[in-house]
């Protein structure tokens, strides 16, 4: 299906019709476009702030993003030299269907390039809160229920990036947020500084992401792939979901993390399969979708 291109990939000189400043100053565009109020997080890789759309004062997220920050480049079809996040999240974007796993991804609304840095305006769905303060908050009720209801979500929005060739690097409950604006919690994923493109074969020898969370195969041989290593960070979800403690991977390899004994059989088993820690033994994302414990 042909569609019509987008704002954002239509060229500079047919955006812009107004202040001929404006248009060769992007800070001024988005000062014009976009009002930023107080911050919301900072992280790794640059800092997030609350704001809204001036035209129809729609809530937005403003990631700020100095350059030293952006680590991936992507050059697309036209020879343009993009963040490595802006062309994932235009990727994700351009493949947006209605199927609840393609909508996770926190949309990307607007970009610009400023000399030290890019700023990134997200989607900001409206009440959301990141899955750490979801648990935290219902810490008295939220169990393996409640667990099982996000991580069948997560499973089905990782498959979803996985199609797209997407691979996110750095899932963790601080990079979901659940999004209530439905009135049922609803998974959506965020901030994908580290993101690349990816094909079922790649490896990396560069770490990128929450080195704590690292997989196995990266602490014994410095090598990594999308596939297993998303398996692996989807069972630090869960476990961080119902064991009320952070994750360490090399605790876990050194068996200095257990779990709890008071989980089901296939709670504990599902979280196991996550954990195998040869990369060629741990499960796909399609397996571990038919695990018993998520039907």
């Amino acid at each position: 299906i042909k569609r019509k291109a987008s704002y954002l990939e239509q060229p500079l000189n047919k955006r812009f019709r107004g202040n001929p400043a404006e248009e060769d100053n992007p800070k001024l565009r988005f000062e014009a476009k976009y009002v930023e109020l107080h911050p919301l997080g900072e992280g790794g890789c640059g800092s997030v702030f609350a704001g809204y759309r001036r035209s129809d004062h729609l809530d937005v997220a403003i990631k700020h993003v100095p350059n030293k920050y952006q680590y991936c480049k992507h050059v697309d079809e036209e020879g343009r030299e993009l963040s490595g996040e802006v062309a994932v999240m235009l990727k994700l974007r351009s493949g947006t269907s209605h199927s609840p796993s393609s909508r996770a991804p926190i949309a990307l609304l607007d970009w610009y390039v400023l000399p030290h840095e890019l700023i990134l305006v997200l989607e900001r769905p409206m009440p959301a809160v990141d899955l750490q303060t979801y648990v935290e908050e219902c810490r008295d009720t939220f169990g393996e229920k409640e667990a099982k209801m996000i991580l069948k979500q997560l499973v089905k929005a990782a498959i979803s990036l996985q199609d797209k060739k997407i691979f996110h690097r750095d899932i963790k409950v601080e990079n979901i947020l659940i999004d209530m604006s439905s009135g049922a919690p609803q998974v959506r994923l965020i901030d994908f500084g580290v993101s690349c493109f990816t094909e079922t074969h790649s490896e990396y020898t560069t770490f990128y992401g929450t080195e704590i969370h690292a997989p196995p195969e990266w602490w014994y041989e410095h090598t990594y792939s999308a596939r297993p290593t998303t398996v692996w960070q989807l069972g630090i979800v869960l476990f961080e979901c119902l064991h009320n403690k952070n994750f360490s991977s090399t605790k876990l390899m050194e068996k200095k993390l257990q779990l709890r004994q008071n989980l089901s059989k296939d709670c504990k088993d599902f979280m196991k399969q996550c954990f195998i820690q040869n990369p060629r033994r741990r499960p796909s994302l399609e397996q571990i979708l038919l695990h018993p414990w998520l039907k």
